[in-house]
């Protein structure tokens, strides 16, 4: 498949290989092939999940192509990857991602309705209330979630006092202490200090890049240590993300680069818009350098995960810190 480099706001030189950003990782790479497997799994299983026994009908539909398509795949890759790295291989990781999977999907099928952001755009496809009706993407989000409880529970290969937990962690994640809580913050809270906004971009991002880590860490039995290092990583880049789509949320950028709306932060209370572009830029440096200084204590030398995230956020493959090649326009 071609390599393709695109460019929005914000940043440039970031290319785009299977859906994930991989700058300066080479196709003969062997991490570039165990994530082509990986990735290649994770859509067959998914879709096996999200197959209604031949049974196609429009709330199924929604599911499927709220669930499915294009997106990066960011948190159940990550989840595997790091179990992998934690040397786990258990053959439930991917079922636990697609939990994980469900879970994010869901939580965009809300964002996007009339009501929250009102969004037409969505890894370049109409969203789901679009294509849809809003009354069956409220339908299909409900029933996302329900799967993905239902996928957990009945998880092999893994004992029941661990499912417990990956159970307990996932329903946290959703709840008032976070998904749910991001977004009514997001909605009401009005105008929002520099701490307020980080609160509310933990809670939107970084509780999903955080259960993905935490429920590695549970699986592979991980030490109290790795675990706390792993999670420190996951809100740190979960913030890097946030800045970073706010960037791409800039008037003037391309949708058809982006994949969704722009301009839809026009009036919240971001970053960007509380503090300028520039102290918005050097937050994002410092939040990368945090997220790279922690995953090198979580993980030390294994590579998988590292390789992962400095592709995604553009990063060299000679071992620099994740932020170091970005590049942002004046």
């Amino acid at each position: 498949m071609a390599i393709q480099t695109r460019q929005y706001e914000g940043f440039d030189g970031i290319k785009k290989f299977d859906g994930f950003d991989t700058f300066a990782i080479e196709e003969h790479d062997d991490a570039v092939n165990e994530l082509r497997v990986l990735r290649h799994a994770f859509e067959e299983r998914i879709a096996h999940w999200l197959t209604e026994a031949g049974r196609e009908d429009l709330l199924t539909s929604a599911m499927r192509a709220g669930a499915l398509g294009s997106g990066k795949r960011m948190r159940p890759l990550l989840l595997m990857l790091v179990a992998r790295d934690l040397g786990c291989s258990s053959p439930a990781l991917i079922d636990v991602a697609c939990a994980v999977e469900m879970v994010h999907a869901a939580s965009l099928v809300l964002d996007d309705m009339p009501c929250m952001d009102n969004a037409q755009l969505r890894r370049g496809q109409p969203t789901i209330h679009v294509q849809f009706g809003e009354d069956v993407a409220i339908l299909s989000s409900i029933a996302l979630l329900s799967r993905a409880f239902g996928i957990l529970a009945a998880a092999q290969d893994i004992p029941a006092t661990v499912r417990n937990r990956l159970v307990a962690k996932l329903a946290e994640t959703i709840g008032t202490q976070g998904l749910v809580k991001g977004q009514f913050l997001d909605l009401h809270g009005g105008r929002a200090t520099v701490d307020d906004i980080a609160t509310t971009n933990e809670l939107k991002t970084g509780v999903l890049l955080g259960v993905a880590v935490d429920m590695a860490a549970i699986i592979a039995q991980a030490d109290d240590e790795v675990a706390a290092s792993l999670r420190a990583f996951a809100l740190a880049a979960g913030h890097a993300f946030q800045i970073r789509d706010d960037f791409q949320d800039t008037p003037g950028n391309d949708s058809a680069v982006t994949g969704k709306d722009t301009g839809k932060d026009i009036g919240k209370a971001t970053l960007i818009n509380t503090v300028g572009r520039d102290e918005a830029r050097r937050q994002l440096a410092a939040h990368l350098a945090e997220a790279d200084r922690c995953l090198d204590a979580a993980l030390g030398q294994r590579r998988r995960t590292r390789r992962f995230i400095e592709g995604l956020f553009g990063g060299g493959a000679d071992g620099r810190a994740f932020g170091s090649p970005l590049r942002v326009h004046n």
